[in-house]
């Protein structure tokens, strides 16, 4: 009962954020066969190798949002040890308002949710995918079959995912709501340990 976007978004106080984020449609180049994105996080370096060929619609999305930089000061906001690290809620409501609606389409599962892998998160409903994704941090196969289509693989940094901050016991996805509502003041206030995306930049 986890790996899904909440279907909540509004006002609040916000950091200016890159302009081309208030405008999901505009960001919509085609990722290349393989590429690389590197998240420099509060913990340390990790790097996600994006296959385009395991899940062309994904691949795409993911690219366009590191472009755009829009993992940029996201909280690690769900940690579960041996499960999942998922993020991608913005800091900034009117980001998170402007893609509540920006869904794409699923991919067929061609690979395994094996550890390393990375996937985005959805909601129950097909096609609803938008900017959430996880890394799994164990072999969690059993979501081969919800739809969970992993694009990529951490290919460096499992240790740096490993020692981010867990003691919330994963936020609940009942926050999720203050989360695009508020974004990062609430976080601040409410989840002050969690550790945060600094930068993520596609790399060769």
């Amino acid at each position: 009962a986890c790996l899904v976007t909440a279907a909540l978004a509004g006002g609040g106080a916000a950091a200016a954020p890159n302009p081309a984020l208030l405008h999901p449609s505009t960001l919509d180049a085609k990722a290349p066969a393989v590429f690389r994105a590197r998240f420099t996080t509060t913990k340390g370096v990790f790097v996600v190798t994006v296959h385009r060929a395991w899940a062309p619609r994904g691949a795409d999305r993911f690219y366009n949002l590191v472009r755009a930089r829009f993992y940029d000061g996201d909280r690690l906001f769900r940690v579960v040890p041996g499960f999942v690290v998922q993020f991608g809620i913005s800091p900034s409501p009117k980001v998170s308002a402007a893609w509540l609606n920006a869904t794409i389409r699923d991919d067929r599962v061609r690979r395994s949710n094996t550890r390393g892998t990375v996937t985005f998160a959805a909601a129950t409903a097909p096609d609803s995918r938008t900017t959430q994704v996880f890394v799994n941090l164990g072999n969690n196969t059993f979501l081969d079959t919800q739809r969970f289509a992993p694009f990529g693989q951490v290919t460096t940094g499992m240790k740096v995912l490993a020692r981010l901050y867990h003691g919330y016991g994963g936020t609940p996805t009942g926050a999720q709501g203050q989360m695009f509502t508020q974004g990062e003041a609430f976080l601040r206030k409410t989840f002050p340990k969690l550790d945060r995306i600094l930068k993520a930049r596609i790399v060769r």
